[in-house]
Parts: structure tokens; sequence; C-alpha cells
């Protein structure tokens, strides 16, 4: 028989769980700070000393330099997210989203905005350095892929209200987010790039006629 003691959580095991989460959450901070300062070729030596402490207390928290990496990319993860959201909230269905220059110009600058801000970051998350082994899927791909998730319901929301076959939502979701990453990506490599502004201007524009034009609205809606 299990006593209720038996049955009731440690205090000091859910302080010292708290207190790792915390940890993590700090390592994962002077990681972003590291590869500000040095770049994102940053090394462990680096981040251990922006951090603090040792490379023996990283790989503690985080296993090795996979889980290092993975735990800094979740953590822009959610920011990329989160801003996302935030510019779609008021979209409920894709003939609005289209229907709203607006809308469209916020979700593709929340994108940009982050290259823009903190581009080695982004530089360091595309391109993975501290991977030293497989970690299964491309967690970079993944947040593209739960993006044009999202984007592909709107999109097959408003051709089935249309009364068309949805076989092309996918498709042209993540279409739309392979085609923001991928101007994202040349935009940062371009010695003399476009203003943000600009760029998300021009993005918006494409996006919004290639929608229009997809979900059969008015040019004027």
């Amino acid at each position: 028989m299990t006593t209720s003691s038996e049955q009731r959580p440690d205090g000091r095991d859910t302080r010292w769980a708290e207190h790792r989460l915390a940890r993590r959450a700090e390592l994962v901070e002077a990681t972003l700070r590291a590869v500000r300062r040095h770049g994102s070729g940053v090394g462990m030596d680096e981040i251990a000393a922006e951090a603090g402490t040792s490379k023996t207390v990283l790989y503690r928290h985080f296993g090795d330099k996979a889980g290092l990496y993975l735990a800094v990319v979740e953590s822009v993860d959610r920011l990329v997210t989160g801003d996302l959201h935030h510019a779609l909230s008021g979209a409920g269905s894709a003939s609005e989203l289209a229907g709203s220059e607006a809308m469209i110009g916020a979700a593709v600058d929340s994108y940009l905005a982050l290259v823009e801000r903190d581009p080695e970051v982004y530089r360091f998350v595309v391109a993975h350095p501290l991977l030293d082994r497989p970690v299964g899927d491309d967690p970079v791909t993944g947040l593209t892929v739960r993006i044009g998730n999202e984007l592909a319901a709107l999109i097959a929301a408003a051709l089935t209200g249309s009364g068309r076959d949805v076989a092309a939502a996918g498709a042209l979701a993540h279409g739309v987010v392979g085609l923001v990453r991928a101007a994202a990506d040349q935009w940062l490599a371009t010695p003399e790039p476009l203003s943000r502004n600009e760029l998300t201007g021009h993005l918006s524009a494409l996006i919004r006629g290639g929608l229009t034009a997809v979900l059969a609205l008015p040019e004027d809606s």
C-alpha cells in the first residue's frame, strides 16, 4: 500500500527541477550572447566563457554540443512562432489573410525582423555549427513545417468554402513559407541589401497576389 507521503512529490526534487530549468534558460541566453559577440561559428570555449562557467557544466545540462544547439533552436523557435501567431491573429481564414496586405506584411516582417536584429543568431540556427552527431529531423525544417501547416489549414478552409479541391493547400502554404525563407537567406547574404521595409513590401505584394489568384478573390478585396 502506498502512503500519502510516498504519493506526494518531494519538495526538494521540485525545487531542483525548477533550478535546472532556470539554469538551462540562463545558459541558452549566454549562448545567444556569445553568438552575437563571436559570430555564428562560435565555439564551446567562447560560450562557456560568456556564461562564466566551464564546458563541463554545459555538457552536464545539455549532454553534448548538439543538445545545446537544439535548446537554442527551441528558444528561437518560440520567438518566431510567437511573433507569427501575433501577426496572423486576426486571420480567421486564408481569404481574410489574402485580403489584408497589412496582415501579410506583419507576418513577413516578423520573420525578417529576426534576421535583421540577430543575423549571427539566424546564421547559427540555419548553419548548425555545433552539430557533431545526427539529431533526426532538421530542427530548422521542423519550424518551417509547423508554420507551413498552419497556413495550409487556412488555405484549405478557404478552398473548402468555395467548393474547391484542397489537395494543393499544403504545397501552396509551404511554397509561401519557402519563398520568405529563401528571400531572407539571399537578403542576409547581399552586401548592399534592400531595406527591411522594402523587402517586406515586395514579398507581401507577391504573396498577396498569388493567394488572391489561387483563392479566386477580387483584386481589391
